[in-house]
């Protein structure tokens, strides 16, 4: 693996999930008065100087015309199917990556991991607080990260997560840990719409 140091960082919001589970797309939900994948936008472009959307050529329509747009490029799915869409168009930058289904990420959770990037590895996240692992969808992904995960991807291995357990991280502890409650179905949306007392 090549670390690349100081490579570009830039946002990159996940949206080009089915959302089966939810029965709705989770990128449109309005936690915060406006679309999820609006919001989360908004969140990045406080933070980095260029935000793009990542989703499947079908939901081009959805965003009001966003111009910073990644359609999926390559032939399988889940999110690693972004990640490297955008790791396909732009090999020598870094993303940092949101995907859309954290209603409840904010500021302070991203500041966080910012400050604590580590450009010797291959990704920067969180550890969940749900099961201890790390993050793969709340993290900065170093170009070289993004490479290994391309090799792992093209020997069968479709999982962001494994190739972080895998390979050298920096990995943090969250003391905003509820923030990266991930809501996947309409229970969970009922939960977090209950949490922030709308």
């Amino acid at each position: 693996m090549t670390i690349q140091d100081n490579a570009p960082l830039k946002g990159l919001v996940l949206c080009g999930g089915f959302s089966t589970r939810m029965q709705e797309d989770k990128s449109s939900i309005a936690y915060h008065g406006m679309p999820q994948w609006q919001y989360l936008v908004h969140l990045l472009q406080s933070l980095l100087p260029e935000v793009y959307i990542s989703c499947r050529e079908e939901q081009r329509t959805n965003f009001n015309a966003y111009a910073h747009l990644i359609p999926d490029s390559v032939s399988y799915g889940g999110p690693s199917a972004g990640l490297l869409s955008a790791h396909a168009l732009q090999p020598n930058t870094a993303w940092l990556v949101i995907a859309c289904d954290l209603p409840l990420i904010s500021r302070q959770s991203l500041e966080l991991l910012l400050q604590s990037r580590d450009t010797g590895k291959a990704a920067t996240t969180f550890v969940s607080p749900f099961n201890q692992l790390p993050e793969p969808l709340i993290a900065i992904w170093e170009p070289a990260g993004l490479a290994l995960l391309e090799q792992n991807v093209a020997a069968g291995k479709n999982c962001p997560r494994k190739t972080m357990l895998n390979t050298d991280i920096a990995l943090l502890e969250n003391p905003y840990a509820t923030e990266q409650f991930n809501a996947n179905t309409p229970e969970e949306k009922a939960t977090v719409f209950l949490n922030l007392g709308l």
